[in-house]
């Protein structure tokens, strides 16, 4: 049931981020044990920060 709740949430946070990624970038996103307890905005701002990491690194 977490597992479910974190599913949802990651793919809610993602959907609204899916402009922002080149065409053809592929996103794999691995939830650690302390996403089920984190909350939707906690969730976002490290879901972010980590595009926001992975994009300037893929621009070099």
């Amino acid at each position: 049931m977490v597992r479910n709740r974190v599913k949802r949430r990651l793919r809610a946070i993602l959907a609204t981020r899916l402009d922002a990624l080149p065409e053809g970038a592929s996103v794999v996103v691995r939830a650690l044990p302390d996403s089920a307890t984190a909350s939707f905005s906690e969730l976002e701002a490290d879901v972010s920060g980590a595009l926001g990491t992975a994009l300037s690194k893929a621009a070099r």
